[in-house]
């Protein structure tokens, strides 16, 4: 199930860009989706945002008022079921995206069939600002492992942005800086065969509080969902966490992992 392009959202000249007037001054309230709608298409479920849905939105809320309120009714939200791709490879971008709840993972697969997975996406994070700014497309895929809510910014809104809002670019610029760092370390996990230490490694980028503000103390995941993201089986994964916790590192809790040193985490 893909993620295939939306009608293009309704535009305004540049010159009347510059000096918008916000036609409305909260997020649009609509009624949940039905449990019979989830059948069709990702593009044909989504919707406006919810006005508490909006606090989820870091960069959203951190913008001048006039900004937030012009672009507000841009941002849709989906939900997306285990196992349907946000991004393709090769499909052209349409949206910059983000996770306000759920979790999503960002992989390849190569001719033969093998899966490279590149980095878990937890709440908070929004992805694929290169892809965007570049306007070229995908070079990975990008799947919900649980039932997750994704939110999206038409590509064009995006530049919008990027060209009259300072705020905006400083959040892009912070987000790259981030990024370029998390992909280095993800070249270094590849390599590493210890899985305590690939476990590790795996959890601390989850709990970046830059890329993923919306975890907080307590990252909400299944031993199973981290052995998706980890590349390893579920035994090794729980292995590695008591040892991790043995270590006092971080603490298994239910229905997630609270890291109590991040620092050595980092180091393991």
């Amino acid at each position: 199930m893909t993620y295939d392009p939306p009608p293009k959202p309704k535009t305004v000249s540049p010159s009347s860009r510059l000096s918008p007037k916000p036609p409305i001054s909260q997020a649009v309230v609509v009624e949940p989706v039905v449990p019979a709608a989830l059948a069709a298409p990702l593009h044909q479920r989504r919707r406006a945002l919810r006005q508490e849905e909006v606090a989820n939105i870091p960069w959203l809320i951190g913008l001048p008022e006039s900004e937030r309120l012009f672009i507000l009714p841009q941002v849709l939200i989906v939900q997306a079921e285990v196992g349907d791709t946000i991004c393709r490879v090769g499909k052209p971008v349409t949206y910059w995206f983000g996770v306000v709840e759920g979790l999503l993972k960002m992989n390849t697969v190569n001719a033969h069939g093998q899966t490279t997975t590149y980095l878990g996406i937890p709440p908070g994070g929004w992805f694929g600002e290169g892809t965007a700014l570049k306007r070229e497309p995908y070079r990975y895929n990008v799947q919900a492992i649980r039932t997750s809510w994704v939110a999206g910014l038409p590509v064009d809104s995006f530049h919008w942005l990027l060209d009259h809002s300072p705020t905006f670019n400083r959040f892009v610029m912070n987000q790259l800086n981030e990024r370029v760092g998390q992909f280095i370390a993800a070249l270094e996990m590849d390599r590493i065969q210890n899985p305590e230490a690939r476990v590790a490694r795996n959890l601390a980028a989850l709990f970046n509080p830059v890329l993923y503000p919306g975890v907080g103390e307590v990252l909400r995941i299944t031993q199973q969902e981290l052995a998706y993201l980890v590349g390893l089986s579920r035994q090794r994964v729980n292995e590695a966490l008591q040892a991790l916790a043995q270590a006092g590192h971080i603490q298994v809790e239910y229905g997630g992992l609270r890291v109590l040193n991040l620092p050595a985490l980092r180091a393991v």
